[in-house]
């Protein structure tokens, strides 16, 4: 009897996530972005796989709606890649909040992903993991707590290692080229 009553539980927390899922469609057609049914299942299936692989538990819906809400609107997701970047965003989240030793919240987290990968990454889910993310975590790890101050915005450009393009010097160096 008492693995029916946890199987109609499973069934029932499927069904409520699934719904939850679906209807994310709400604010992410404005962006030309849906879920079907099937899509929704299979980010489920992902999830289920990343969480066991990350060695973590959820009692929750989990973080896909978050992310489908943080996301929508980047200019780098499209409905051709909605759900696989849906898929990949998710997997690195996981990867994250481990390597971040849960000392980020979820909201710093997504924060701290989505500014990246819309101002650093151009789109880049490698980039996003294996730099700016590694950069961040790291210094999490070794004691590293302004992203508390700041719910994790603009906080990449101190761990930058890269020589960022500076548009005012840019155009600085171009009006003096144009005035020779």
């Amino acid at each position: 009897m008492d693995s029916n009553l946890f199987e109609l539980i499973l069934l029932q927390n499927k069904k409520n996530e699934l719904a939850t899922l679906i209807s994310c469609n709400d604010k992410t057609e404005q962006f030309g972005l849906t879920l079907t049914k099937e899509d929704a299942e299979e980010l489920m299936v992902c999830r289920n796989e990343s969480l066991r692989k990350h060695k973590r538990v959820e009692f929750n819906n989990g973080i896909l709606d978050k992310l489908i809400f943080a996301f929508c609107d980047s200019q780098y997701m499209n409905q051709d890649n909605y759900v696989e970047l849906l898929e990949e965003l998710q997997d690195v989240f996981y990867e994250f909040k481990n390597e971040s030793e849960d000392k980020l919240t979820d909201d710093e987290l997504i924060t701290f992903m989505k500014e990246q990968f819309e101002s650093v990454c151009f789109g880049d889910i490698e980039y996003l993991s294996g730099t700016c993310l590694e950069r961040f975590c790291t210094a999490i790890r070794a004691g590293y707590e302004g992203y508390q101050k700041t719910g994790g915005f603009h906080e990449y450009e101190q761990f930058s290692e890269e020589a960022r393009w500076d548009k005012d010097l840019y155009l600085e160096v171009l009006r003096e080229l144009c005035w020779r």
